[in-house]
């Protein structure tokens, strides 16, 4: 683990605690109050055998039975109003640490986390968690050490020798088990990490399961899955023996302590050297001591969990952006596009300009010239060249400004659960008839009918569609089709790249549109077509005169 990235973890568990005070605090207040009524039954009733049972006083009795009681309401008291505030502190810190890791993940100008997506996931969710259960580990350790120091008090007032084996031995268990600590934050860490790989994988593959079965690819991906799975399984597994060795080592250790303390007692008691009473008050403390002894040995493993977990939300929270701060602001009226001298991935000096009104096809012999426009176009980062938007560096434009003039819609677009007016239409339904029009989802089904996780109750088609539709609503100067069709028939796909050009290109509009794509259909109803081969332009003109002209756009295209 990066030194620095486990500084900032421990900076997010500082934060945890000081952010959640109003919270943490009278709830560990309250704990302590809980564990010291605990920690004084065994006292009281030793007491209670001393000067009531003995004497045979009854009145004596009543009244120290009531006490009992009184004792046990505000052992109750105390313990319900403190764990609600405990739990209320615990759910708000990880809502607000899953709205950091969301809020850097989601950032316009990307952040440089280094992590797939299903990492990610893992991180916005079980490790925000466990970072935010420290705000739980705090009042159960306050509370052991109230409980701790009420016994030793109690037991050095009834014999020196018992409080000094308390006091003494306790922290030489917990410095023993501390050895340990380290080890278990790096095999917790590592069986995250690789949780979060087959978590990502699967997504993938899942995401992915129609095309690897039409390649025949899925048995490959399956085995591919299963040695990441086994990795992960052998991660989970070293963990889990790790954590089991510390807590048998720490339960251990915690009950031979209390055992020794309760075999003093008695033999002090035979000796008449402690009364009855307070043996009993020895004994009652001695098995009660057994609890927060193994919550205090177990304590070290929680944390390294929780910094564990602290370290990898660090990960993305710290992550620096892949863009700069952009400042400029380009006007959207007659906002263009031009690439001049670009490289980037396998693109080897492109040149491409798209004017204000266009509607322009981009027909890639390689799928990766086609995958690294997307990519540049979505994050302009890591290119040489040069990229204009509306006369701006693109990467130099504020990025919320940057995405409202350009918006690049990818092949695989994500639709979330919910209904399907709320993935097309989120701010709104105006202009969504026209939309659905174009793309052709208006009779996918209706505006209500809900959607499930990525979109899985629907076709693929279905999803094209949808997230096409979603595009054109939001009426971008400028708009970048990736394959917006690939999963639709030939009639659909025709009505589709009819639809775009009706909504988009019709007399007098200054929109400008790019679809990259090889779809006949689409091509054709484009104003002009540039033709990438070996990442840069190896043609251009219409569709129809490509067609006739141009052997290998025709053998792309017309197959």
């Amino acid at each position: 683990m990066n030194e620095s990235l486990s500084r900032s973890g421990g900076r997010i568990l500082r934060r945890t605690i000081t952010r959640s005070g109003r919270r943490l605090w009278p709830g560990t207040a309250l704990i302590g109050v809980h564990q010291a009524c605990e920690a004084a039954i065994p006292i009281l009733i030793g007491v209670v055998v001393d000067t009531a049972v003995t004497p045979g006083d009854g009145t004596a009795l009543a009244l120290w039975v009531a006490a009992l009681g009184v004792l046990f309401v505000l052992l109750t008291t105390a313990y319900r109003l403190g764990a609600r505030q405990l739990m209320r502190a615990i759910a708000e810190e990880a809502h607000l640490l899953r709205l950091e890791v969301a809020a850097k993940i989601l950032h316009p100008r990307g952040a440089r986390t280094g992590m797939r997506t299903g990492d990610l996931l893992t991180v916005s969710t079980s490790d925000a968690d466990n970072t935010s259960y420290l705000l739980d580990y705090v009042p159960r350790i306050a509370g052991a050490i109230v409980a701790t120091a009420i016994s030793a008090v109690t037991l050095l007032l009834i014999s020196v020798p018992l409080g000094l084996a308390v006091l003494v031995a306790t922290p030489l268990v917990l410095v023993v088990l501390q050895v340990s600590s380290p080890v278990i934050t790096r095999r917790v860490a590592d069986q995250q990490e690789q949780a979060g790989r087959a978590t990502s994988l699967a997504t993938d593959l899942v995401t992915g399961l129609r095309p690897l079965r039409g390649i025949g690819a899925q048995d490959a991906a399956a085995e591919r899955y299963h040695a990441v799975s086994r990795r992960s399984l052998a991660a989970t597994l070293r963990a889990a023996r790790t954590q089991g060795g510390y807590l048998a080592a720490s339960t251990t250790l915690s009950t031979l302590l209390a055992c020794g303390v309760a075999i003093l007692a008695g033999w002090f008691a035979l000796t008449g050297r402690i009364t009855v009473g307070q043996f009993i008050t020895v004994i009652g403390s001695a098995q009660f001591l057994v609890e927060p002894f193994g919550l205090l040995a177990v304590v070290p493993s929680w944390i390294a969990e929780a910094r564990a977990s602290a370290d990898r939300v660090a990960q993305v929270t710290a992550a620096g952006m892949v863009l700069p701060e952009g400042i400029a602001t380009p006007a959207a009226d007659g906002c263009d596009l031009r690439l001049t001298g670009v490289r980037h991935g396998p693109l080897a000096g492109l040149d491409l300009h798209v004017r204000p009104g266009e509607f322009v096809g981009v027909a890639a012999r390689r799928p990766a010239d086609a995958e690294a426009l997307v990519r540049l176009l979505a994050v302009p980062a890591g290119y040489q060249g040069e990229v204009l938007l509306g006369g701006e560096p693109l990467e130099t434009i504020d990025r919320e400004h940057a995405r409202r003039l350009l918006l690049v819609e990818p092949h695989h677009a994500d639709l979330f659960t919910g209904t399907i007016a709320g993935n097309v239409a989120p701010h709104g339904d105006a202009g969504l008839a026209e939309a659905l029009s174009a793309a052709a989802a208006d009779e996918v089904a209706g505006l209500d009918t809900k959607v499930a996780e990525r979109g899985a109750s629907l076709s693929g088609g279905q999803r094209q569609r949808l997230a096409l539709a979603r595009a054109l609503l939001a009426r971008p100067p400028v708009l970048v089709l990736h394959d917006p069709t690939t999963a639709v028939d030939a009639v659909t796909e025709h009505a589709v790249a009819e639809g775009i050009r009706a909504l988009r290109h019709g007399p007098g509009s200054a929109f400008a549109t790019i679809v990259i794509t090889t779809s006949p259909a689409l091509l054709a109803a484009t104003d002009r077509v540039v033709v990438l081969g070996d990442g840069e332009v190896a043609a251009e003109g219409g569709h129809a005169e490509l067609s006739g002209t141009h052997d290998s756009y025709r053998r792309m295209v017309l197959r």
